[in-house]
């Protein structure tokens, strides 16, 4: 059974949905082989990085960068998984009020400096917020999971 991290942050009502609708992607009852949990960042450590063989990120766009928590994540286990999670398959969703650009240019410096593969572009909810952002983000963790299930990642 392969493992799917989902490493989300999720602070309000709406941004606890993106997580679940990611969680609930990664769980179709057609991925038979991929076990998919959800921590937020402060709760993820090296640990579980190291038992996974996806991760999935989410945050929200604060101050035109990640989260602080998902900051925090990177902080405490870059060092300690750099070196046997090289070639992790990883994807990215941002929730940015605005464009979400400094956020993603500060996650994929941090991935690049890690050798995650990125399995597709990020995914940027921007804007007010709209209950259509559901359906990109479910797809998303449904992506990844299929692609460990069939051994494409």
């Amino acid at each position: 059974m392969k493992r799917l991290l989902i490493v989300a942050h999720a602070p309000s009502p709406n941004t606890r949905r993106l997580a679940e609708a990611a969680l609930e992607g990664a769980r179709d009852g057609d991925v038979e082989g991929v076990e998919a949990v959800w921590k937020p960042p402060l709760e993820a450590g090296a640990e579980d990085v190291m038992a996974c063989d996806g991760i999935l990120l989410g945050t929200t766009e604060n101050l035109g960068y990640m989260s602080g928590a998902l900051k925090d994540f990177f902080d405490r286990t870059y060092y300690a998984v750099i070196d046997d999670k090289q070639g992790l398959p990883c994807a990215l969703y941002i929730r940015a009020g605005h464009d979400g650009t400094g956020t993603r240019r500060g996650i994929e410096s941090i991935v690049t400096g890690l050798r995650w593969n990125w399995v597709q572009d990020p995914l940027i909810c921007r804007g007010e917020w709209r209950d259509d952002f559901l359906e990109p983000v479910r797809e998303l963790g449904l992506y990844l999971a299929a692609g460990l299930d069939a051994g494409i990642f």
